[in-house]
Formats: C-alpha cells, sequence, structure tokens
C-alpha cells in the first residue's frame, strides 16, 4: 500500500510540475508578443507532407498588429490575402474569385496562429505552450488547442532573442507548413490601411458570420 501511495504520489508531482511549467512557458511567451505591438516582414514558405516531400513553396508579406489585426498575402505561386480588421477575418481567392468572411473569434477557434494578436486570458486557456530551446538565443515554443475543433493541429513559434523569426503549422493530415520571416519592422502609419479590406466587384461571398449567428 505505501509503495502504490509513494507511485502515485511521484505521478501527482510530476505532472503537476510539467503544469506548472507550461504554465510558465505560455506567461514567457505572452510576454515576448506583448513587446509586439506590430510587425512587417516578408516570408518564405516551405510546405512538405508527412514523409517531409516537398509539395509547395511560396513568399509574401505578413504583417500584424495588435489588438486583432492581421495581414497575409501570399504573391508567390499563387496569389490569396487574408486580412483581420480587428472585427472580421476576411479570405480572398482571385483565382476563385471568392472571399470568405468569418468573425475574429471565430478564427481564433480555427488556428493557434490568431494568438499572435489575441492576448485575453480565455483565448490563452484553449491552449498548451511548451518552450524548446533550439540553440544561443534562438528560442521556439510549440501550440497546442487543448480539443482539437479545425485543421490545424499544432503551431511553433520561433525567436532570436525578441525578433520573431519563423513559425510552422502542421495541419491533420501531417503537411508541414514553414514561414522563415526577414526584414522584420514595425508597421508604418502610412500602412495601417492594411488592416482594411474592400471586397472586390464580382466576387462570390461566403458570409460565414450570418451562418453562425443562425
Amino acid at each position: 500500500m505505501n509503495k502504490r501511495i509513494t507511485v502515485l504520489s511521484l505521478l501527482l508531482a510530476t505532472s503537476l510540475s510539467s503544469a506548472a511549467a507550461m504554465a510558465d512557458d505560455a506567461t514567457e511567451l505572452r510576454a515576448k508578443l506583448s513587446n509586439i505591438d506590430s510587425l512587417h516582414a516578408t516570408f518564405s514558405q516551405q510546405v512538405t507532407d508527412i514523409n517531409s516531400k516537398p509539395i509547395q513553396t511560396g513568399s509574401g508579406v505578413f504583417a500584424l498588429a495588435y489588438p486583432n489585426q492581421f495581414y497575409w498575402h501570399l504573391t508567390q505561386p499563387d496569389e490569396s490575402l487574408i486580412v483581420a480588421d480587428g472585427a472580421n477575418l476576411w479570405i480572398y481567392n482571385p483565382f476563385a474569385e471568392e472571399v470568405t468572411v468569418m468573425d475574429v473569434a471565430q478564427a481564433v477557434d480555427a488556428s493557434p496562429m490568431a494568438l499572435l494578436v489575441h492576448r485575453d486570458e480565455a483565448t490563452w486557456a484553449k491552449y498548451s505552450v511548451t518552450k524548446r530551446a533550439v540553440s544561443g538565443k534562438s528560442t521556439c515554443f510549440d501550440i497546442q488547442p487543448k480539443k482539437l475543433n479545425s485543421n490545424v493541429v499544432a503551431v511553433s513559434v520561433c525567436f532570436e532573442a525578441s525578433q520573431l523569426v519563423k513559425f510552422n503549422l502542421t495541419d491533420e493530415q501531417g503537411n508541414l507548413s514553414q514561414f522563415a520571416l526577414t526584414q522584420q519592422r514595425k508597421v508604418k502609419d502610412n500602412e495601417a490601411n492594411i488592416f482594411k479590406f474592400a471586397v472586390p466587384d464580382n466576387v462570390d461571398i461566403d458570409d460565414q458570420r450570418l451562418k453562425q449567428a443562425n
């Protein structure tokens, strides 16, 4: 009996210490992100499948601003655009001539990437964060949803000191999308309009905000 109690105690202690470490890791990541009120960068993208076979490469422009503003413009190989204006998330596919719009709150549920521009306790409580030291001044944080309700099952964000330098997304099929950032700087005052989206003429609109309300 004493041996069983000892084993249970060790398991409980290990579990509690692990939970405390993860809480500290989340706090550290939130502290790093809180220092980024805005960010503008170019990115290169590489996508590999579950067997590490290359699927696609691409490049574009990435920007964010607190609170809840996000800009993602893939320019190569095929153009696509994602814009979060603070209230709505717009996804534009020029080739398909289609725009999808949803609430920013829905975007948080759709991907841990939304944590980059979200700072409230309720949102962060949906995810677990684990710190991973890489080398020298490089540090990565692995983010996983506590409940899987999207096709993105894991995200990692990496810093060089306080600079965000890359992030990776893994989907439910095991595909890995790796994004490397360069030319990082703050968003300029005259660039604030990149977080506003004007619906082009003659496109189909899939308004998921209305579906969510019904």
